[in-house]
């Protein structure tokens, strides 16, 4: 587990490279869609943390040019859009309803909480970093990749072109079985949307964060080579955003 390449970040504490130990685990091929987050919606009238908030936090490339929502001042391109939910990714004022358009998308603008509520409800859990990494690797040792080690973006859902601004492809979500998955059968573990774990960033600095694994479609080598098996990032329990959903396990 880990990564001490010279691609990895000391700073996200990737590093050392350790055997760690898993118990038997299984775990779901794909991140929770919208169909199946909305199928626990109409099931217990849950209210997301964004929606109770009033406001997520959504890609400025995704708004129209005249938006005037807040930008965030330390990464100008994420805006707090009110009213963006996982119901409207893009926020109210675009046409794009998730259930509607959507379904077989992985379901974002969730929080690590509401995302602990819908495995209540489905029985199961998400995973621990130990967990995430064993499964995403795919039976591979010490690869960067869920194939390998070639930096092949053809095969993940990445930023392609110059962030934030210039795009050659899409800048949003793919669905959820997109790709070819890896050798355990599962889908982008790297790329297309930031995925919940139970790991706390950094525990001996009181870096509380909840840590989030496989980088999204956001991430570009420029800023941010995330998009990897061994690489981790951190948020609040309760942000939510357009480009952070999560898979369980039992």
């Amino acid at each position: 587990m880990g990564s001490e390449d010279p691609t990895a970040y000391a700073l996200d504490l990737e590093g050392p490279v350790r055997e760690v130990d898993v118990d038997a685990f299984s775990i779901s091929a794909t991140t929770v869609t919208v169909a199946g987050w909305a199928d626990f919606v109409r099931a217990t009238g849950y209210v997301s943390d964004a929606e109770r908030y009033g406001d997520s936090l959504v890609f400025a490339g995704a708004l129209p040019t005249d938006d005037d929502s807040p930008a965030v001042p330390a990464t100008p391109w994420w805006r707090v859009v009110t009213g963006a939910s996982w119901r409207r990714p893009a926020g109210p004022a675009s046409a794009v309803d998730a259930v509607r358009d959507l379904p077989d998308h992985p379901v974002t603008h969730v929080s690590r909480r509401d995302a602990e509520a819908y495995c209540t409800w489905t029985g199961t859990a998400l995973p621990s970093e130990e967990q995430w990494e064993y499964a995403a690797r795919g039976g591979l040792v010490q690869q960067p990749f869920p194939w390998g080690g070639d930096e092949d973006f053809s095969r993940m859902n990445t930023w392609h072109g110059n962030f934030p601004g210039n795009h050659s492809d899409s800048i949003f979500t793919e669905p959820a079985q997109s790709y070819e998955p890896n050798a355990y059968g599962l889908y982008h573990c790297t790329g297309n949307v930031w995925e919940w774990t139970t790991g706390m960033f950094d525990a001996a600095r009181r870096d509380h964060r909840a840590v989030i694994r496989g980088g999204s479609h956001l991430c570009h080598e420029s800023y941010c080579r995330r998009y990897r098996t061994s690489a981790r990032s951190g948020a609040s329990e309760d942000t939510s955003s357009s480009h952070t959903g999560f898979r369980v396990i039992r």
